[in-house]
């Protein structure tokens, strides 16, 4: 039987075996849920809910839904136990991969590749982004600070007047380039510049 902790770590070695250039988040808000795995590559993001084989499928249909509205593409893998239904569990286009414990390691077979997710809100998509995150992007797009605005506002604005395309790649550079450490220093940096004019 495998659980979440065997799965997680030879899963991101699959995974950039898989994708090259990559960054994994762990543990991301979205909605009511919270994503294991949010994966970022240079053009995408993939959410990935691990469902081991101790888990069940009570939360999945909410899951599910949560995951749709943020994210590109979206990925279950599941240990062997869930092979066989998963499918009967998520929608066409999500992928599947299946866990299975091999000699005290763990191997990954792409049961379904992930296509893109239809159902994605770009608003949700770009309100993962921090402030600070967010006003990089409207300044690489020479577009005003909007100081006084509120975040709402902020990424209404950003889907109104930056191309799609080019929205995907600058949303992953922001993940790609997140630092945790310095995170609250840089929040704290910001609100001391714009103190009262948010």
């Amino acid at each position: 039987m495998l659980y979440d902790r065997d799965i997680r770590e030879p899963l991101f070695e699959f995974l950039e075996e898989m994708y090259g250039k990559v960054r994994i988040l762990e543990e991301k808000q979205m909605g009511r849920s919270r994503a294991d795995v949010v994966m970022v590559i240079p053009d995408a993001l993939f959410g990935i809910e691990i469902k081991s084989d101790a888990d069940t499928y009570a939360r999945l249909n909410r899951q599910v839904r949560d995951y749709d509205q943020y994210f590109d593409a979206n990925y279950v893998v599941v240990g062997v136990s869930h092979a066989m239904h998963i499918e009967e569990h998520v929608p066409v286009w999500w992928g599947i991969i299946t866990a299975e414990a091999d000699k005290g390691s763990v191997d990954f077979y792409i049961l379904r590749k992930a296509s893109e997710n239809p159902k994605m809100v770009p608003r949700k998509k770009l309100g993962l982004l921090w402030r600070p995150e967010l006003s990089h992007i409207l300044e690489q797009n020479r577009l005003p600070a909007y100081r006084q605005k509120s975040k709402a506002f902020v990424v209404e604005k950003i889907l109104e007047k930056v191309p799609k395309e080019i929205l995907k790649r600058q949303i992953c550079q922001e993940l790609f380039e997140r630092d945790y450490q310095m995170i609250g220093t840089t929040i704290r940096a910001y609100k001391k510049k714009y103190r009262g004019k948010e």
